[in-house]
């Protein structure tokens, strides 16, 4: 009886564990944008298969424009007020959603879904 109760106990608490880990880790980059740079938020998931894909492009392609471009990633699964007015300011609906801002703080562009590296790459060396 008492090992019932403990396997039944687990099971309940192991994906609870999980879900708290998973929405603590990998917090949202709140960062205040610099005046006179462009500016890249970028809405996701990490339940989310094409904002995984568009997590490794970003990877391999801001480097070079990490000092050009503010990059603001919000994980939207994080309930904050600064997520949750972001989420709605920019009518956010589905992930991955990237808004790209020129250096006056005017969206120029809005991206939803995953796009291939050079796209995206194109659409940062035309950022100003």
């Amino acid at each position: 009886m008492r090992k019932n109760i403990i396997v039944i106990s687990l099971i309940f608490a192991i994906p609870l564990l999980a879900y708290m880990a998973l929405t603590q880790s990998n917090s949202t980059t709140a960062k205040t944008t610099e005046a006179g740079r462009p500016q890249v938020i970028k809405f996701t998931s990490e339940m989310c298969l094409d904002c995984q894909t568009m997590n490794k492009i970003f990877k391999e392609i801001f480097p070079k424009y990490q000092n050009k471009i503010t990059l603001t990633e919000i994980q939207v699964q994080n309930k904050n007020s600064f997520n949750e007015s972001q989420i709605k300011k920019y009518n956010v609906t589905l992930v991955p959603t990237i808004i790209l801002l020129n250096s006056q703080g005017k969206q120029v562009k809005r991206i939803e879904g995953a796009i291939p590296k050079e796209q995206m790459d194109n659409y940062l060396k035309g950022l100003e």
